[in-house]
């Protein structure tokens, strides 16, 4: 008879070359960075606890899926994939973390790269992650397939990560390079992390019920001409680690490719007294905002920013300021609630001031504040979390 080993705690490091399967009897060590490689799938069983271990810049902890591989990362609401650090004292069948909403930065983070369109600096419709060296290869994502499948994630929680992988190149909680339209990104809980939850470089997927709590730079942040619809989502965060943006908003870097993004039904908000702005839309952002609530009455009723950009003699140039404005508009806002909007100068802010001051009421006229907002349950929705095994949703 074969005799199966349970309960291990079992190491990986270096790159996947073959289909694998990671079981919820062991607790996997993800010590320095994991690569799923192209070509290759890795299936994680629910109720799997993977861990981060310590480790800095190039040791730093990562699960990385090449462009071609695939994760199968399926938990359920009551038995959740979990990826937190070597330092959390959680063990199989618990959920709530050992440390605070505070404590990031002690693992990396988990990046999924694919083939979908992009639009990168100079056009390109390829790049490489940041703080992967060019020559791993493992880095590259981008493509021409919007129909790209780089796998599923459903019910996984990815907590107190966000440490750097490279020389100023925090990971995100969760990075989406490329990702496209077959992949399945629903019910993911991005808890204390130090840079974005989730940043989506370019891609077509559609992400939905997504939790950001108590992030260190911006919530949810597209980038690279983002064409899908992300639906259904929580960024809430505090004072104590420094939080920018609850959403920051790009476009593409070079000229547009087809596409356009769509965030509906989702939460910003901010439980501080001081830390978190509500949004920045800069750089080319295009796309449709709908049914969004932006409370950040407890820090001044901050507002949602958009940027100018000007040319020498102070007409606008593109930016998500004339995207807003134009007729017909590419930037819009239905049915969300906020309580005030800032247009800032892009240029020297002493440049272009009255050109600016006229585009803050043209910005008035696009953008109505007093929209019904957001539909969801935020304690119903993300009860399976992190954040509501410790009571604070």
């Amino acid at each position: 008879s074969c005799i199966i080993e349970t309960n291990e705690t079992i190491n990986k490091t270096g790159e996947l070359t073959a289909n694998e399967t990671w079981t919820a009897n062991n607790i996997y060590v993800l010590d320095g960075r994991v690569v799923v490689a192209d070509g290759v799938t890795l299936t994680i069983e629910p109720g799997t606890i993977i861990k981060g271990a310590e480790g800095q810049e190039t040791e730093a902890s990562a699960l990385i899926v090449a462009r071609g591989g695939k994760l199968m990362a399926e938990g359920t609401a009551a038995a959740p994939i979990i990826f937190t650090t070597v330092l959390d004292g959680i063990v199989q069948g618990e959920v709530e973390s050992k440390l605070s909403r505070i404590e990031n930065g002690k693992w990396g983070g988990i990046a999924l790269l694919g083939n979908a369109p992009i639009s990168a600096e100079n056009g390109d419709d390829e790049a490489n992650l940041e703080g992967i060296p060019a020559e791993a290869g493992y880095g590259v994502y981008g493509g021409a397939d919007a129909s790209d499948n780089s796998g599923s994630l459903k019910y996984v929680s990815i907590r107190h990560g966000g440490i750097s992988i490279g020389e100023g190149n925090e990971l995100n909680g969760l990075t989406l390079g490329g990702v496209g339209s077959g992949t399945t990104i629903d019910n993911i809980e991005i808890y204390a992390t130090v840079d974005d939850g989730i940043e989506f470089f370019g891609g077509t997927l559609n992400a939905s019920n997504l939790l950001i709590y108590y992030q260190g730079d911006d919530g949810l942040d597209v980038d690279q001409n983002y064409a899908g619809t992300i639906s259904d989502f929580a960024v809430i965060h505090g004072d104590g680690i420094g939080t920018d943006e609850g959403l920051e908003i790009d476009g593409p870097e070079g000229s547009a490719s087809e596409g356009l993004f769509t965030i509906e039904n989702g939460i910003c908000m901010s439980e501080g007294l001081t830390d978190g702005s509500a949004g920045d839309f800069k750089s080319k952002a295009q796309g449709t905002v709908r049914n969004v609530t932006f409370d950040y009455s407890s820090v001044g009723n901050k507002p949602v920013k958009f940027r100018a950009s000007y040319n020498a003699d102070c007409t606008n140039k593109a930016d998500a300021l004339s995207y807003l404005i134009a007729g017909p508009a590419r930037l819009t806002f239905d049915n969300c609630s906020m309580s005030s909007i800032s247009v800032y100068e892009n240029n020297d802010p002493s440049a272009c001031g009255s050109q600016n001051d006229a585009n803050q009421t043209l910005a008035e006229g696009a953008v109505t504040l007093n929209g019904s907002g957001a539909t969801i349950d935020v304690a119903t929705l993300f009860s399976w979390t992190n954040a509501a095994a410790k009571s604070q949703l």
